[in-house]
């Protein structure tokens, strides 16, 4: 095998090593429910039985039937038709959102912790001074000046003033990487900077650069439902924000209309808890110790045994004091 061929193995292995993150229960868990969502964002006109805005008067405010299974609006729109047209705008807005700020955050963390002297401390400042600005009050702002913005400018806006945090936490582990032995050795070999942070360091930033994304992802989610349910964006703009914003508008929580509110709500909590699962699963494969310790419970179901009653099945084989 020549050395080319040797060294492509190595990359594909410590390309492939850097996503075993989602190899878990909890993150396969959890990707697969924010991939029921995409596939739902991406197929809408296909799964949809209504068009969003398609309104009728004899079908106002019923209740979950054959025909409209979430139930109807005042104005009679289906429910479960606006739920699913919703689902494109959260998904576009929390993927794009997430992009962007880990974009910068990479860019600027990374080098920030690479780096040394002024050039260090200038990224550093830079990231301190967008970990303290209000995200959500600018938005409101340069939202106000459109009559209908685009959900690419929402994004783009939550994606720029939503990466200081990740800046920092990179930048921390980047300083931490710097001096091992692996970095060291590639610095005397002479490779190009580009080269050290992309092949040697990246890989071992995925964990961190995964859990962050997740958390811009939530970020961005929240802070679009928030806008869209205060009014800020405008209520055309369909997703699951706007959908609460229009059922508290007409009283539905009021009047108990149930199936208005209730299903936007439950999305909002289905994608919080797939994005909490995966979540979990990352911090359990960078965590070691929680690492150990799924490790270990996963081991004992195998073999039948309660992991709850571990410590009481343990004792009961053990020999008593008086056989002894």
């Amino acid at each position: 095998m020549s050395s080319n061929q040797h060294n492509l193995r190595q990359r594909v292995t410590k390309f492939g090593a850097a996503f075993a993150m989602f190899r878990n229960g909890k993150s396969i868990a959890g990707l697969s429910i924010l991939m029921a969502f995409v596939l739902v964002a991406i197929f809408a006109e296909q799964l949809a039985p209504f068009s969003p805005t398609q309104i009728n008067p004899r079908a106002r405010l019923q209740p979950p039937s054959a025909e409209h299974w979430l139930g109807t609006t005042h104005l009679g729109e289906d429910v479960l038709s606006q739920v699913i047209y919703g689902t494109r705008g959260v998904v576009i807005v929390g993927a794009l959102t997430a992009l962007i700020a880990m974009t910068i955050a990479i860019v600027v963390g990374v080098l920030a912790g690479y780096l040394s002297g002024w050039r260090s401390e200038a990224l550093s400042a830079l990231a301190n001074v967008f970990l303290v600005i209000p995200g959500i009050p600018i938005l409101i702002i340069i939202a106000s000046q459109f009559t209908n913005p685009p959900l690419w400018l929402i994004a783009a806006v939550l994606g720029l003033l939503g990466w200081g945090w990740g800046a920092r936490v990179l930048r921390a582990q980047t300083m931490s990487l710097r001096n091992r032995d692996f970095v060291q050795a590639a610095k005397l070999n002479g490779e190009r900077l580009h080269r050290i942070i992309g092949v040697e360091m990246l890989p071992n930033l995925m964990a961190i650069i995964a859990s962050s994304f997740v958390g811009s992802v939530t970020a961005a989610i929240l802070g679009l439902t928030t806008l869209s349910y205060i009014g800020v964006i405008p209520v055309n703009a369909y997703n699951w924000g706007t959908i609460l914003n229009w059922a508290s508008a007409q009283g539905a929580f009021v009047q108990n209309q149930w199936w208005w509110y209730l299903p936007p709500g439950l999305c909002i909590a289905a994608i919080g808890v797939a994005l909490a699962l995966l979540n979990f699963g990352i911090d359990e494969y960078v965590n070691p110790r929680l690492r150990s310790a799924g490790e270990r419970a996963r081991a004992m179901k195998k073999k039948g045994l309660d992991v709850t009653n571990a410590v009481t099945v343990v004792r009961a084989h053990q020999p008593s004091m008086e056989n002894q």
